[in-house]
């Protein structure tokens, strides 16, 4: 008997663990299968993973405190992206460039996230347990306002000096600005190339300086009432912690770092989608750190780094071994935009199933202390 109970140990907890990193893992076997058929050389990939992590994880970074205040997934990330795409167009305005334009335009997105952000928070506590629909709703909404506010107050009311960003109407943004005197200048800032592989050291180091705030956050007493309102807003309120103030600051904090992150990410790419750059990066960021093995209630700073290295290396070879294997390149494409949202509605009916199996065993376990109690009682 003791021998069946220490075989039977090990092969349970193999189970959990391949449950639990089921994602990670089927992203592991379709990046195995698709680098051979792509043809790609380790070099090139080692060069785009860097380049896109340069680019991407300041954003997926900007997720991981409201999922400590237990908010779950901030879709509402997208308001913060579009606060940093009007700085930009403003710092482009002013013709200032290089790094002083990507401060400027940072310094300039932070009021307008923390107000954006505020407004969300707001909502969402009125929308306790739905607080992910909810954001990605109000990203909806607030991406409506954000179309009014570039397509017609800006140059009309909103002063917009040079014609070369307005359209040919006299008011409102043209479709792409032009950022070609940032482009890269944070990437760039300390060149260094390893092995033929340029690595953005200067974005590199900001984004170190995020893992090290967020490090620290957590140990703050600000961190700790954020994981107690996170574990249990009730047992958090009895303690005398402020629930609704501290998930509006999380959600502030998050909005206001994917303004900045929105920045880096735009300074990389070299040119801004003045009404679809932000359409899009909610999506793919908390795609990214669900594939990392994030999930809902809980994620990490190794969640993010290991999704954009898994999400992304994906996204580069899966329309090459898409036309080798199909001969349409679009089959590549249409594949890796259907895994992103397959991936989010994967991890969000696992941790919805992982839930209500936990509340089903809570249930159990406490009517059999009932009825232990009643046996205990009637003995006595």
């Amino acid at each position: 008997m003791n021998k069946n109970k220490v075989s039977t140990k090990p092969s349970r907890s193999i189970g959990e663990l391949l449950r639990d990193n089921s994602v990670p893992l089927m992203f592991i076997l379709i990046c195995a299968v698709c680098i051979p058929l792509s043809g790609f050389s380790p070099s090139y990939l080692l060069d785009e993973i860097i380049t896109r992590m340069g680019r991407n994880v300041f954003l997926i970074l900007s997720l991981l405190i409201p999922i400590m205040a237990g908010m779950g997934l901030n879709f509402g990330m997208t308001l913060g992206a579009m606060a940093g795409e009007i700085g930009l167009i403003l710092a482009s305005d002013w013709q200032i460039v290089g790094i002083p334009g990507m401060v400027l335009a940072m310094i300039i997105s932070i009021p307008i996230s923390m107000f954006l952000g505020f407004v969300c928070g707001t909502i969402l506590n009125m929308a306790k347990g739905r607080e992910m629909v909810t954001s990605y709703i109000i990203s909806y909404f607030i991406n409506g306002i954000y179309q009014l506010v570039v397509l017609y107050l800006m140059g009309s009311i909103i002063p917009i000096i040079h014609n070369s960003i307005k359209l040919p109407r006299g008011y409102g943004i043209r479709n792409t600005v032009s950022l070609l005197e940032m482009r890269q200048k944070l990437d760039n800032l300390i060149p260094l190339t390893i092995g033929g592989v340029k690595i953005p050291v200067a974005t590199f180091i900001v984004i170190g300086l995020l893992c090290v705030f967020i490090i620290w956050f957590s140990k703050t007493k600000l961190g700790q009432d954020m994981r107690a309102v996170g574990q249990d807003m009730q047992v958090a309120k009895d303690a005398g912690i402020n629930v609704e103030k501290t998930r509006i600051i999380s959600i502030i904090i998050s909005t206001v770092l994917a303004g900045f992150g929105m920045v880096i990410y735009l300074q990389n790419m070299g040119n801004l989608a003045t009404y679809s750059a932000h359409s899009q990066i909610g999506m793919f960021c908390i795609a990214a750190l669900l594939v990392g093995g994030a999930s809902v209630d809980k994620a990490s700073i190794g969640n993010v780094f290991l999704g954009v290295i898994l999400f992304h290396l994906m996204f580069i070879v899966a329309p090459t071994a898409g036309a080798k294997i199909t001969g349409d390149s679009m089959i590549g494409e249409y594949f890796r935009v259907f895994v992103s949202y397959a991936v989010i509605t994967v991890a969000l009916v696992m941790y919805e199933t992982k839930k209500r199996k936990a509340k089903s065993r809570a249930g159990e376990q406490l009517a059999a202390d009932q009825a232990a109690e009643e046996e205990l009682s009637e003995e006595q």
